[in-house]
């Protein structure tokens, strides 16, 4: 149980449990060091993104959009609205966090990583003692955060020393990794009809210009979802009325 053990073992717990997920997730750092490079950005500029952005896939997205010409407006959106996930996981995680002060809570919502948020996800759905919570997200976001400066950097040289390494397909571990955090949580219809939406419409759009599939498919997986939980939600009301 959380309660019985010191900060630093909650601390080392969060990063190793998180360990698998940063694992796959250090390919994908290398390679958005290198596209950033070879896209013309410069090298503080990467390190800039990972260190005050720090969200893998909208940093993957953003420098696909710059390396396409595309319009300010049209990068701001598609990031934000790929971005609109972690207010989801910041709500989630609320009632956990509700009583920390907020210079505390600050830090913890710009860690907050798709990876952290599986791992501390999974000890709060335990439902054990969560008093050092906090504690086990900060050993897990630190631990993504500083991999992914590293990776960052190291790509940043691998980019400048060896062409076409974005070529190299490296980015497919991060996939793999995102399809570990989201199929164990799917566990109601509306998960599995999101999921399937998502997947089915990202394939038919996947050639629109400017990343607008992706936009679509989210804004229609999300509605279908909702429109789902909805129904299933009204269904159980008339049941037990």
């Amino acid at each position: 149980m959380m309660g019985t053990k010191s900060k630093s073992q909650l601390f080392l717990q969060g990063a190793v449990d998180s360990s698998p997920l940063i694992l796959a997730a250090i390919p994908f750092g290398l390679i958005f060091g290198a596209l950033a490079i070879t896209t013309g950005l410069s090298a503080w500029a990467t390190l800039g993104m990972s260190l005050f952005v720090f969200a893998g896939a909208s940093q993957f997205i953003a420098v696909s959009l710059l390396a396409s010409a595309a319009a300010l407006p049209v990068i701001l959106l598609t990031v934000f609205v790929v971005n609109l996930r972690h207010m989801l996981y910041a709500a989630s995680l609320m009632p956990q966090v509700a009583n920390l002060p907020q210079r505390l809570r600050l830090p913890m919502a710009f860690w907050l990583t798709d990876e952290t948020f599986a791992v501390v996800s999974n000890q709060v759905a335990r439902k054990e003692d969560t008093s050092g919570l906090h504690w086990y997200f900060l050993g897990s976001a630190l631990a993504m955060y500083t991999v992914w400066a590293t990776c960052t950097v190291i790509g940043i040289v691998m980019g400048q020393q060896i062409p076409d390494i974005a070529s190299w397909g490296l980015d497919v571990a991060m996939l793999v990794g995102f399809i570990g955090i989201v199929v164990p949580n799917l566990k109601f219809r509306a998960d599995w009809a999101c999921a399937a939406t998502a997947m089915f419409s990202t394939l038919i759009t996947y050639n629109w210009p400017n990343q607008s599939g992706l936009l679509f498919s989210s804004f229609l997986a999300i509605s279908v979802a909702v429109l789902l939980d909805r129904r299933v939600k009204i269904s159980m009301e008339q049941n037990h009325g």
